[in-house]
């Protein structure tokens, strides 16, 4: 298995019903990338408390706030449009890399705060995924990311 924050999350991005599980989790106020953070502490078993889950999200939130979602919204507002505009269809995509690289900065960010913890002992579950999900939070929606994190062979 990868140990390598982003490629990971790229990885379970791509496996079966994880983007719409994301999408769902996302447009009921989740930070993805803390999510796919908190798949990627469980699979390794890091060991969760709610100091290091709300150090996360102390680091997650700004980041996320002024640099993700502004991003994000003008590729959104852009998507009617982009379809009968090529001009503005270039620059969606563009403005959609730039979100990538940004999520991409938060999800490194989020890995170097984690990299010295320890991993959690053989009987302790390390439950990040419901530490760092808002509530009410979809549960099915969590649950296919951690069946889909434990299934990952890279």
């Amino acid at each position: 298995m990868t140990t390598d924050l982003w490629r990971f999350a790229q990885e379970l991005y791509q496996q079966p019903g994880v983007e719409a599980a994301c999408l769902r989790l996302q447009a009921d106020g989740a930070d993805v990338c803390l999510l796919l953070c908190a798949a990627w502490l469980e699979r390794r078993q890091i060991d969760c408390s709610a100091t290091r889950a709300e150090a996360l999200r102390q680091l997650a939130q700004p980041w996320q706030q002024q640099v993700v979602t502004p991003l994000r919204q003008i590729r959104q507002n852009w998507r009617e449009q982009a379809q009968s505009d090529s001009a503005l269809a270039q620059l969606r995509e563009q403005i959609k890399q730039l979100e990538l690289e940004a999520e991409r900065g938060q999800l490194e960010r989020l890995a170097q705060r984690s990299e010295a913890w320890p991993r959690a002992g053989a009987s302790t579950p390390a439950q990040w995924l419901d530490a760092l999900a808002p509530e009410p939070a979809n549960r099915d929606a969590l649950q296919t990311l951690r069946i889909a994190a434990t299934h990952l062979t890279a």
